[in-house]
């Protein structure tokens, strides 16, 4: 990580003073849609061993043990009470299975996940600082890529691998593909002046800001324990599988599915701020002007847009979207605009 981060700061890189050490900008003028960000912010576990996928399969929400080689899937991590610990990209390279979470949450959730190994043959891993992560966004990203793979993924989820590492094609924005490209330092060392010849670099959060757009949320650890899967959209991205067998939390997350409609959901939204100062955060409680006494919903996920503008994923009751208006922190607070969502996405009437 430090080696990476070193580079960065070399290529002109404005690294945050956190312990997360975060991209927050590059000292270029240029301003273009496509652009390529270094996803510092993540991390990866690795399962390796005959049992691997067996076991992962008994802990998380999706299907591991049909996870096939040219593909990704989307999965959470639950508690017994079906609230989820981890939103996580998961994906299998020959023997190895690799699970990608924010690394602010990695070790917590390998130390819950190692719990339950008891005498299954898996060996859990934190691979963070053997690879980096590169998040793509943009038209041009396919020929920023060429030297490297000669095949890009053409589905969403799809992934290739080769000798360079694996890329994975993630849900599209705004008509324009994405893909994250994890390798190995040295290799992402190699390409990246290339790439940012042809491609803008750009921060960690321009990436987080297209993930909402693209409005797939991520767990972080300020919402651990709070959501049920189908109320940050997750069985409507592909997270859930309903026909697998058990894991924690298997039966609240089937009772909610399949027990009447569904009361709460998650939307994308924009916030005007009052000020550049002002903070909004995942966790903060919104309120609606038609129970102003209790929230309705929380902040998920949030960027900055411009200087007053926010985008955000909010989860919310269904009722408070249909009526009054629902505003950050109180009804005195900045009201929230909502967004068409970019997958089907119904609220009963």
């Amino acid at each position: 990580m430090n080696t990476w981060i070193t580079f960065l700061s070399q290529q002109g890189a404005s690294i945050s003073d956190t312990t997360s050490l975060e991209v927050q900008g590059f000292n270029t003028k240029r301003n273009n849609h496509d652009f390529v960000a270094p996803l510092t912010d993540l991390g990866l576990i690795t399962l390796s061993g005959e049992e691997a996928a067996s076991f992962l399969h008994n802990q998380i929400t999706n299907d591991v043990e049909h996870l096939a080689i040219n593909e990704a899937r989307l999965a959470g991590y639950c508690t017994p009470k079906g609230r989820l610990l981890a939103t996580l990209l998961m994906w299998k390279s020959n023997d190895t299975i690799y699970l990608q979470l924010p690394r602010e949450i990695l070790t917590a959730i390998q130390k819950r996940l190692q719990m339950f190994v008891l005498r299954a043959k898996v060996k859990l891993a934190d691979a963070s600082d053997s690879y980096v992560a590169l998040g793509l966004v943009g038209h041009a990203t396919g020929a920023a890529l060429l030297p490297w793979f000669s095949t890009l993924p053409a589905l969403i989820y799809g992934k290739v691998d080769s000798d360079n590492g694996t890329i994975i094609r993630l849900p599209d924005v705004f008509g324009a593909p994405r893909y994250q490209w994890i390798c190995p330092t040295n290799i992402a060392q190699m390409a990246w002046p290339t790439i940012t010849q042809l491609i803008s670099p750009a921060g960690t959060h321009a990436w987080r800001l297209t993930d909402i757009q693209a409005g797939v949320p991520r767990i972080t650890q300020a919402t651990q324990d709070q959501f049920v899967p189908q109320m940050i959209n997750y069985e409507l991205i592909g997270g859930v599988n309903f026909k697998k067998g058990c894991y924690p939390g298997q039966e609240i997350v089937a009772r909610s599915q399949y027990l009447g409609k569904l009361k709460r959901r998650m939307v994308i939204a924009s916030i005007e701020t009052e000020s550049t100062t002002q903070h909004v955060k995942a966790s903060d409680e919104i309120f609606s002007s038609t129970d102003p006494n209790q929230p309705c919903g929380m902040i998920v996920n949030v960027e900055r847009v411009s200087d007053n503008d926010m985008l955000c994923l909010a989860e919310i009751k269904v009722e408070a979207i249909q009526a009054g208006t629902v505003h950050l922190g109180s009804l005195q607070g900045p009201l929230l605009h909502f967004k068409e969502m970019p997958y089907p996405f119904t609220v009963p009437g």
